[in-house]
């Protein structure tokens, strides 16, 4: 193990470091997704950042969901999930909602468990963006679409279980 200063500096204030890595683990998160019409969407809250001003400089997600037993939600659903620094509001997850992670689609789940799935900001186009974050409000929200043929209803509770892995710089605050 290291020690010493590098020890130090890798476990102080994220605003004093020179590039931070975190992982955000959601475990068994739950996340409300509405579907009576249309495509079903929901979002849970799994992170934020420090106050201040963050060059994004990669983003990697491992994600899976699991449905309810209910009849709302059919056995084999399919959708898409991103990560964003605005919650879904609606059937799309453009823009805000996945400026962290894309849009990633899902393979067909088994007994209502997707697989676990990767999603990666692997094109670059928001790798060097600069999020202001001086007022200290920008969270990260892991958003979900469901298929329109395969949920039923609204309310639809999903658990959800992965990571989030992340590499940025706080570049200072006002």
């Amino acid at each position: 193990m290291v020690k010493g200063l590098q020890r130090s500096m890798s476990r102080g204030n994220e605003l004093r470091q020179e590039i931070v890595k975190r992982v955000i683990a959601v475990r068994v998160g739950l996340l409300t997704a509405d579907g009576a019409t249309g495509v079903g969407f929901g979002s849970l809250v799994i992170g934020d950042f420090p106050a201040g001003n963050i060059l994004l400089l990669g983003a990697i997600a491992y994600m899976q969901f699991s449905g309810p037993t209910s009849g709302d939600l059919v056995d084999t659903w399919e959708g898409d999930y991103g990560i964003g620094t605005t919650p879904a509001s609606d059937a799309t997850i453009t823009a805000g909602d996945v400026d962290m992670v894309p849009s990633t689609a899902l393979a067909a789940a088994v007994a209502e468990i997707s697989p676990r799935t990767r999603g990666v900001n692997a094109t670059g186009a928001l790798t060097g963006q600069i999020f202001d974050n001086t007022d200290d409000s920008l969270e990260l929200n892991l958003n979900l679409l469901i298929d329109d043929v395969d949920i039923a209803a609204d309310g639809i509770v999903m658990t959800v279980n992965g990571e989030l892995h992340l590499a940025y710089i706080a570049m200072g605050d006002d």
